[in-house]
């Protein structure tokens, strides 16, 4: 499609930005303002609200390989579902990470304490997303999504990314037809995208799956949050979406991670239920059904012992974790590399371990969704990676990586090699270093701000997934493909968080 977007007039672009504003305004695709917007202070009461960074148009994307991304994605979910209920497998992560990584480290600590006298809720949820890139080689081959990396904890966007899908769908019958270079809607291929009522749906099940309240109180389900937290609208649609059925009444409350030990407490008893008294309704308590985090996936969420304290009190309770902190260790991206490094992949002895009951093709779909991936320890491959990662002309064709989770950790190209001179040696293993994924060349106009950014962009495509299991049991009793995301960034920018203000809001029109 060297032809699209098509070029536009000033006045064109003009009202399909006013357009897009107003549409995203009235639809909940925003987020609260950042500074470079309002300046600190500037609204005390919290009332102010932005478009979120999004495209003008649609994106094209290979059919080919959105397809490849949503047939593998129920595979996925029960890969790491069953990675999640190897507790052997994790340990030896966790150590061959090393104690460079305190992080990592402290969620093991907690595990193991609550291991030590006895997990009471074996259930787990996830609210996966598998992160793809359109890999095209020199060789000219067909193009394929090669993996990013697979979320097992906050798996944001949902909720922004279906209203994306319709606010292109709405501009495609309203506006595009009006254009002087006009695009038929019938040239747009926009698939559905149920991300915010899919993920919703999982919890949802979740609930149902709690049981019946063990004591006098309500259940109910709790977003776990971080203070000042920007991205609120893409939680509230899955919120409301949550609270939309009408045979099922589910009471949900946002907590901000900081003030766990402040509003809840467990019951008496050996059943260790999970209680929560809303701070504005003092005279209800609750009982937690399902905890659903959108916080505590970084050091940040965790400045001091108390911090790690709230985290033990949820771990130890009867509510339904998602993640559970086995279940977010398996995210890291050392499980991720020891999957994919290619001197094991594809490796019958970890995949046919967690996926014995899937087809062959089942599994060849899934490798073939994996990049070259290398630990840096002193593996075989580990040392390999290191000749590479440390000469300034091979590592130019490769992404450093922590065991993190969200925008900007990243090190890239021929910054690893002056990166790794200022850490020790000995914490070298704490990183992946992973091949970079070559996309073909897409153009599109960002609108960021009230102001439009036009050129090169990258696309990058999450294919949410929901799933809950019974660690204990080991037994998948849901597991579903829910939707999609698609995010795109300038494509002379390495980072792409939304919310960190590298990305923006896309959806695709299949090519």
């Amino acid at each position: 499609m060297a032809d699209y977007p098509p070029g536009i007039t000033a006045s064109e672009e003009a009202r399909l930005a006013e357009v897009a504003k107003d549409w995203a305004l009235a639809h909940g695709l925003t987020v609260r303002p950042p500074l470079a917007v309002i300046a600190a202070g500037a609204d005390p009461q919290n009332i102010l609200a932005t478009p979120v960074p999004v495209t003008l148009f649609p994106s094209p994307f290979p059919k080919v390989c959105f397809q490849q991304g949503i047939a593998v994605q129920k595979v996925y979910n029960q890969l790491y579902a069953s990675i999640s209920q190897d507790e052997d497998f994790l340990a030896r992560m966790v150590e061959e990470i090393g104690g460079s990584d305190d992080f990592i480290s402290e969620l093991w600590k907690v595990h193991l304490r609550v291991k030590k006298e006895g997990y009471v809720q074996h259930k787990s949820l996830g609210l996966f997303r598998s992160d793809y890139m359109v890999h095209q080689d020199s060789k000219g081959s067909g193009p394929q999504i090669k993996q990013v990396e697979f979320n097992t904890i906050a798996s944001s966007f949902g909720g922004l990314s279906s209203q994306t899908s319709q606010l292109h769908k709405y501009l495609s019958s309203t506006e595009y037809p009006l254009i002087e270079k006009l695009i038929q809607r019938n040239t747009l291929d926009l698939p559905p995208n149920n991300s915010a009522a899919g993920l919703a749906s999982g919890i949802r099940e979740a609930f149902i799956s709690y049981g019946a309240s063990s004591t006098s109180h309500d259940k109910c389900v709790v977003f776990l949050v971080q203070d000042g937290e920007r991205n609120i609208f893409d939680q509230k649609h899955l919120e409301y979406s949550l609270q939309s059925s009408t045979d099922l009444v589910i009471p949900v409350f946002r907590l901000p991670f900081s003030e766990i030990q402040q509003h809840t407490r467990l019951a008496d008893g050996a059943g260790r239920q999970l209680l929560y008294k809303p701070p504005h309704l003092q005279a209800h308590t609750f009982e937690v059904a399902v905890i659903y985090m959108r916080s505590g996936y970084g050091p940040g969420d965790y400045p001091d012992a108390r911090a790690w304290e709230a985290r033990y009190h949820l771990e130890r309770s009867a509510a339904i974790k998602c993640p559970s902190i086995l279940t977010q260790i398996a995210g890291t991206k050392k499980v991720q590399q020891v999957l994919a490094t290619p001197e094991t992949s594809p490796n019958p002895s970890i995949l046919g371990r967690y996926l014995s009951s899937s087809s062959s093709s089942s599994l060849s779909a899934l490798v073939s969704t994996f990049t070259n991936i290398y630990p840096l320890d002193t593996s075989e491959a580990g040392l390999k990676a290191r000749e590479i990662a440390t000469d300034p002309e091979l590592s130019k064709g490769y992404v450093l990586k922590p065991q993190r989770e969200g925008g900007g950790n990243n090190i890239y190209r021929a910054a690893i090699p002056a990166f790794l001179k200022t850490i020790p040696e000995a914490h070298w293993p704490s990183y992946i270093l992973m091949e970079l994924i070559t996309p073909p060349p897409v153009s599109n106009t960002i609108l960021r701000n009230g102001k439009l950014e036009q050129g090169g962009v990258i696309c990058e495509l999450g294919i949410y997934g929901t799933c809950i299991w019974d660690q204990e049991a080991k037994t998948i009793s849901h597991n579903e493909q829910v939707g999609y995301l698609l995010r795109t960034k300038g494509d002379q920018s390495e980072e792409g968080g939304v919310a960190a203000g590298f990305g923006c809001m896309d959806s695709c029109t299949l090519v």
